[in-house]
């Protein structure tokens, strides 16, 4: 398949073919193990213009978004707005009216940030998930804060919910949407006309919202 180059292949119990293009502008594929090869190549090139087209905007994203150098100035996404980094001489790692590094956080200043956002994540998310989790009656096991840079939310046939820390750099609409999204699966677990219903039900305006997410530049802080 000219120009086309599967990155990474996974077999596995899944029902149908899935094909992804990550934040690196990769392409994996996922397939039911009784799917042929030939099958899938097939739904590839049909599906090429789109998979060529996705790994541009991303290899555009990355060259907008150079490596980090953790300076004054940098800017940070946090609930949809940008703070600007200062690195002070002490005191804590926190978020006034910049986000504030301390000097002797600066040799772990990535790894220290990304802790901070999952603990702010873990606060918020919670709290929203909380929120309509009493308005939907619909009750969750448990909530878990992942790193995944390509799933926002997910949901477990046991009620677990799961949720990417880089999604508390959006705003609390983007956040409110996801939260209803997931919590909406542990009804309908498909993406059916019944399963909008639910989501609209609560989130009238939810297709703004999810439109919201396609302009994701929120979660290239970090990356």
């Amino acid at each position: 398949m000219d120009e086309i180059k599967i990155d990474k292949f996974l077999r596995s119990r899944r029902r149908t073919v899935g094909i992804e293009i990550t934040r690196e502008a990769k392409l994996v594929v996922r397939a039911p193990r009784h799917v042929s090869q030939e099958d899938i190549e097939n739904i590839i090139i049909k599906r090429r213009n789109w998979i060529l087209e996705k790994q541009k905007f991303f290899q555009r994203r990355k060259s907008a978004y150079p490596d980090r150098k953790f300076i004054d100035g940098e800017s940070f996404y946090f609930l949809g707005s940008v703070f600007r980094l200062r690195v002070i001489t002490e005191g804590a790692l926190q978020l006034t009216d910049c986000l504030e590094l301390p000097e002797r956080l600066l040799a772990g200043a990535r790894e220290n940030i990304i802790l901070w956002y999952k603990a702010r994540a873990g606060e918020k998310i919670r709290e929203r998930v909380e929120y309509f989790s009493k308005i939907t009656d619909l009750p969750y096991a448990s909530i878990r804060i992942s790193g995944s840079r390509t799933r926002l939310g997910s949901c477990s046939l046991k009620r677990r919910l799961n949720f990417s820390w880089r999604l508390v750099m959006a705003p609390l609409e983007i956040i409110d949407y996801v939260a209803v999204h997931e919590l909406i699966h542990l009804k309908e677990m498909n993406h059916s006309r019944r399963f909008w219903d639910k989501v609209r039900a609560v989130l009238p305006d939810y297709k703004d919202r999810r439109a919201g997410l396609k302009d994701n530049q929120w979660f290239y802080s970090l990356d």
